[in-house]
């Protein structure tokens, strides 16, 4: 005879287990299919320092808790029974079931800590540690060697043309489409392109950069497309990989390319087209998966006009595009950017970092900058050298400008009736400095707990997480 209530029996035998788990563990928490919060129990709260007033139901789980691995738990509809899972400095061991409907689809998946204290497996975290040690050096030893040193907060300047270039930076990252970028030189073309590529899916995957003026333009060819074994006389007899190789899965960025022949240009574009590159020497097709990021300091459409840039390689690069505006059109930006240069300078030297006072920002203002912030390094670094004081005056840097010439006016020069008897910062500039120091001193106070600092600020978490990496804060 049929059993007709064990449904029941067991519908209630899961609810009870359910709930003793609950109690007997140091915290649990469940999210939908798309790995949203909908309920997390307050014992989880307390342990992620995460209060009664912050709104985390909604959140992405990793926005809450970055190492989680509910996500995978729900796309694999495998369970994790044990693991261990590291939250700021400290570990939990966790355990994380998928969750299924009546259909049998997961509809999402329920985490618990099962232990906070981890004193009775100090042998086994001692090894773990050791051996998480060991993955870091490795994988950062792997990332020097094949990806970029700067991202986003490398980008300085409060000025609205810097805001706008990294908004710009943001949303081209998503794409895979091919950037321009377009600026004097000197503007930090490179820095962009990298910062692009380390905010893009392809951040895993190498970043390979080409100067078109650096290379000979008889091994040009080579450089870009490899050679196959014994291709021409001197050449490898095991052949040799060519930068769109080195940069498959990844990014190649080609700097200055109104300097590439046209010769070359043909080739490029049917790489381009086709994804597939052809070595020196060699009949074989092979085929790449790259993105291409281009820039150049020339007048490109003047080039294409004259006919010393094919218009179709150029219709090609130009899909998405990006100018640096010059730093004469920034002077904004000239504080802090010299800040950021002097400590550069500082760390490389090995000594304390130098400051500017007022007169010396204001030598900095009056000066054009054909060279722009290339130029302003050099400048800076000779100052600092030159002198033994910790503060740089405007002699100290008009001593390595140019005499007579690229000089702008300033706004008192302009303007010879009105005094000006303090040194006035921009509003967006001090405003931003005021922002920054109070998000420092908010995290200083809560030890670099987020959601504290972000409770003292009056501002959501996410808010904070965005303005940390608008002011490169840690």
């Amino acid at each position: 005879m049929a059993d007709h209530g064990k449904p029941e029996v067991h519908k209630r035998a899961v609810e009870s287990l359910f709930d003793v788990f609950e109690n007997m563990c140091e915290g649990a928490v469940s999210v939908d299919r798309q790995a949203r919060i909908v309920w997390i129990n307050d014992k989880y709260r307390s342990l992620l320092d995460v209060g009664e007033q912050d709104d985390v139901l909604g959140c992405d789980i990793e926005d809450v808790i970055p190492e989680s691995l509910m996500r995978s738990v729900i796309e694999t509809g495998q369970p994790i029974p044990v693991d261990i899972m590291r939250f700021q400095e400290n570990y939990f061991v966790v355990s994380r079931l998928p969750l299924h409907g009546d259909s049998g689809d997961v509809i999402g998946a329920v985490g618990f800590v099962l232990y906070d204290n981890l004193d009775y497996l100090k042998p086994l975290i001692s090894k773990f540690e050791g051996l998480q040690s060991r993955l870091s050096s490795a994988e950062k030893e792997l990332a020097r060697t094949r990806r970029t040193r700067y991202g986003l907060s490398h980008i300085v300047g409060n000025s609205t043309q810097m805001v706008e270039i990294r908004r710009q930076a943001r949303r081209v990252a998503q794409a895979q489409s091919p950037v321009l970028l377009l600026g004097e030189t000197g503007t930090g073309k490179e820095l962009l392109a990298q910062s692009i590529h380390a905010l893009s899916a392809r951040a895993e995957g190498p970043f390979v950069a080409v100067n078109m003026g650096a290379v000979p333009e008889n091994l040009l060819e080579a450089e870009f497309f490899g050679t196959a074994p014994g291709a021409y006389t001197g050449a490898d007899r095991r052949g040799r990989r060519g930068k769109f190789e080195l940069a498959d899965g990844g990014t190649l960025f080609l700097d200055e390319i109104a300097d590439m022949p046209v010769q070359l240009q043909v080739k490029l574009l049917r790489a381009l087209e086709e994804k597939v590159i052809e070595p020196v020497g060699s009949n074989d097709l092979r085929p790449v998966d790259v993105r291409i990021l281009a820039a150049t300091s020339q007048d490109i459409d003047a080039k294409v006009k004259d006919g010393t840039f094919r218009k179709y390689l150029y219709y090609r690069l130009n899909v998405l595009q990006i100018e640096i505006p010059p730093l004469r059109e920034r002077v904004v930006d000239l504080r802090s950017l010299s800040e950021v240069l002097l400590e550069q300078i500082a760390f490389s030297g090995g000594g304390p970092a130098k400051e500017l006072d007022a007169s010396g920002l204001l030598a900095l203002q009056e000066y054009a900058w054909p060279g722009n912030v290339r130029e302003m390094r050099n400048v800076l670094e000779r100052a600092a050298m030159d002198t033994d004081e910790t503060v740089l005056t405007a002699p100290a840097i008009r001593k390595f400008l140019p005499e007579g010439q690229d000089r702008i006016q300033t706004e008192a020069e302009t303007a010879p009736s009105r005094m000006m008897p303090y040194d006035i910062e921009p509003l967006a500039e001090r405003v931003a400095q005021v922002e920054r120091e109070a998000i420092a001193d908010a995290l200083r106070a809560t030890s670099g707990k987020k959601a504290p600092a972000a409770r003292l600020l009056g501002m959501s978490r996410s808010t904070l997480y965005e303005k940390l990496e608008e002011y490169g804060l840690s």
